[in-house]
C-alpha cells in the first residue's frame, strides 16, 4: 500500500496535485483511458437512438487516430459484425478510401464503431495491460527493448504488408485473396479464412493478434519507468514537506 505522508503547511495548489497524482496516476491513466477506448462503441449507439450530432462528432474525432475503413471496422445492430467490401460496395460506391471511409452504416448494416478491428485490439489491450500492470506494480520490471521490438515485429510486418497490398487497390492486393498463405499450408482451411478481412479470416486475426500484442508490450516497457518516476517525485515532495514543516516548528521555539 502506498504511504502517504501529512502535509502540514499550506502548500501550493500545484504541489498538492502533483503529489496527489504521484499517488493515483495509475487510476487516473485508466479512467482517462477507458473513455477513450469506450467512446468509439458509443458512436453506433448514439446513431442507434438518432442522436446523430454526438455520433458524427465521435467519428470526426476518431479519424485522427485511425482510417476507419468500413470493411475493417466492426458494426452494431446490424446483422453482421463486419462486412466485405462486395457488400459495402453495393450501398456505397467508391474505391477512393478518402470516401470509402466516411460510410458509417446503415439501419439495415448496422452503424460502423468509429475505429477499426485493429485500433480496438490494440487500445483495448493496452488499456487491459494497464489495469493488469496495478495488481504486479511493485514487481514487474520494464519490458528491455529488445522483447520489443519482438513483440511489436508481427504488427510492424502486418500493417507494413497491408500498406504495400493496398498500393494495388483496396482490396486487389496480394493480402486480400492471400494465395501466399493457401500455397504455404496447401489450401487445408476454409476459403472464408484466406479471403477478405471479415471476422475470423486470417487477415482479422491478424489485426486483432499484433494490435493487442503492441498495446500489451507498451505498457510492459513504459509503465515501470513511470511508476518509478512517480515514486521519486512522491519521495521529493514528502522530504521537502517534511523539511518545511521541521523548519516551521524549530521557529515556533
Amino acid at each position: 500500500m502506498a504511504r502517504t505522508v501529512a502535509i502540514d503547511r499550506p502548500a501550493r495548489r500545484s504541489e498538492r496535485f502533483v503529489y496527489w497524482l504521484s499517488h493515483h496516476w495509475l487510476l487516473a491513466f485508466n479512467v482517462l483511458w477507458g473513455v477513450f477506448v469506450i467512446a468509439p462503441w458509443l458512436a453506433p449507439v448514439f446513431m442507434k437512438i438518432g442522436l446523430t450530432g454526438p455520433a458524427n462528432a465521435t467519428y470526426f474525432v476518431y479519424q485522427f487516430f485511425c482510417h476507419q475503413l468500413p470493411e475493417r471496422s466492426f458494426f452494431l445492430f446490424g446483422p453482421q459484425p463486419m462486412y466485405p467490401l462486395s457488400q459495402i460496395g453495393a450501398v456505397w460506391p467508391a474505391s477512393d478510401p478518402n470516401i470509402l471511409r466516411q460510410f458509417i452504416g446503415n439501419a439495415d448494416f448496422g452503424w460502423k464503431v468509429a475505429y477499426s478491428d485493429r485500433m480496438v485490439s490494440m487500445y483495448t489491450g493496452f488499456w487491459f495491460a494497464s489495469i493488469a500492470f496495478a495488481f504486479v506494480r511493485h514487481k514487474l520490471r520494464p519490458l528491455p527493448l529488445w522483447g520489443y521490438f519482438l513483440l511489436i515485429l508481427p504488427m510492424v510486418i502486418d500493417g507494413t504488408s497491408h500498406f504495400i497490398s493496398d498500393l494495388a487497390g483496396i482490396d486487389q492486393g496480394f493480402r486480400s485473396t492471400n494465395e501466399w498463405l493457401v500455397q504455404l499450408t496447401g489450401g487445408s482451411l476454409p476459403a472464408s479464412f484466406y479471403v477478405g478481412d471479415a471476422l475470423g479470416s486470417f487477415n482479422s486475426w491478424m489485426r486483432l493478434i499484433t494490435g493487442a500484442l503492441f498495446g500489451i508490450a507498451s505498457v510492459w516497457l513504459a509503465f515501470p519507468y513511470a511508476e518509478a518516476a512517480f515514486f521519486e517525485v512522491r519521495e521529493e515532495l514528502e522530504s521537502k514537506f517534511r523539511r518545511v514543516t521541521s523548519d516551521a516548528m524549530r521557529d515556533m521555539r
